[in-house]
């Protein structure tokens, strides 16, 4: 049982066959993919306020210092990743922000919404009229929220990052795998398109790895949600002491995520963080949402890649790039994705053309 999950009535056991042929697993063992893939994003901070203080993290911000995006400055920036011919608004901010920051929960009630979550609600409705499909990334929650939630986000996601208890996400705000894995489980339960991964150098050991793995694909053999798994190399940075993982390291790990997961299951690794030409033989078959428009607010020192940059990466590995949606296609059946997101996406507005666009573009990788 992984730390805290029995807490959270989370029932996942470890195969250790299965443990020992993921360390047993190397880059010669996995096949490079035959397509590369991408969505095409406008980063939304809503708040910089978190409950949790991750001593890699330089996202959140300490109590009175926090921002909360306005109604005005989230159209602003919507209306910025439409004209760019985004497709996604990636929505994200700390896990549970209004319990901690009185200033947050004061400002959040002066606008007329009981928590945070009723708040991205209303933005992700925005962001559907203004023609973009949500992707939501809200830290932890459980199956009411997610309920909820689902009626107006195309997908959402959480970081897993490990099933080990370590240091880096020690302290009196704690996160725990028991936590994460029942937010994962909870996507399931209510039929959300998840995406999750790992933190790679966060002070986990290779078996720990091999353990996150076999949790994310249990949970998804359950549930069969799991559109993509994120495997994301630490970076240093103000708040971090962690060194960043060695090439090896990474090429190592991709391989084990690529032989640990359902082939329908994407790989991802973010092209700002990691060496990902040198990945990209090891499984690698998607390069996650990128912003033409925005920072990556969680890793400020490390830009997005223009469009440029990433096809001269498919260039190089011999493979076409596509740009897709961030719900894949399998997904847009009414028992994943809501009425109203499919909606819009068969709507005959220019943001459905576009998004119409993508899912043509991407079935010929997934064909």
């Amino acid at each position: 049982m992984f730390p805290g999950a029995e807490e959270y009535g989370v029932e996942l056991t470890v195969d250790e066959r299965a443990v020992d042929r993921l360390l047993a697993a190397t880059p010669a063992d996995v096949d490079p993919a035959p397509a590369l893939t991408f969505s095409r994003n406008v980063f939304l901070p809503l708040t910089t306020a978190c409950r949790y203080t991750c001593t890699y993290c330089t996202y959140y911000d300490v109590p009175g210092q926090a921002s909360l995006m306005s109604p005005e400055e989230v159209e602003e920036m919507l209306r910025m990743g439409a004209d760019a011919g985004c497709t996604e608004a990636l929505f994200t901010f700390g896990d549970k922000p209004d319990a901690r920051y009185e200033a947050i929960h004061d400002q959040l009630a002066e606008w007329g919404h009981d928590s945070i979550v009723d708040y991205l609600y209303e933005m992700c409705e925005l962001a559907l009229d203004v023609g973009l499909l949500p992707h939501s990334n809200p830290g932890d929650l459980v199956e009411s929220e997610f309920a909820r939630l689902r009626e107006v986000n195309a997908s959402m996601g959480v970081m897993l990052e490990t099933t080990a208890d370590v240091a880096a996400h020690s302290g009196g705000r704690k996160k725990t795998p028991g936590q994460r894995l029942n937010t994962i489980r909870a996507a399931g339960e209510t039929g959300v398109p998840f995406t999750t991964g790992l933190l790679v150098g966060i002070g986990e050991t290779w078996r720990d790895r091999a353990e996150s793995l076999l949790a994310i694909r249990g949970l998804h053999e359950r549930y069969g949600h799991v559109q993509e798994v994120i495997v994301q190399n630490v970076v240093p940075n103000e708040r971090s002491s962690f060194e960043r993982p060695s090439v090896e390291t990474m090429r190592r790990v991709v391989a084990m995520a690529r032989v640990a997961l359902p082939e329908e299951v994407s790989v991802q690794v973010p092209p700002n963080l990691s060496p990902t030409s040198s990945l990209l033989d090891c499984g690698v078959d998607d390069l996650g949402g990128v912003s033409p428009v925005t920072d990556d607010y969680i890793n400020p020192d490390y830009a997005w890649p223009a469009l440029r940059e990433l096809e001269d990466l498919a260039s190089e590995a011999g493979v076409p790039l596509h740009e897709r949606l961030p719900v894949y296609e399998r997904y847009l059946g009414e028992e994943w994705v809501s009425d109203r997101v499919r909606a819009a996406i068969a709507a005959d507005t220019d943001a459905g053309a576009r998004y119409r666009a993508c899912l043509s573009d991407a079935s010929v990788t997934r064909a």
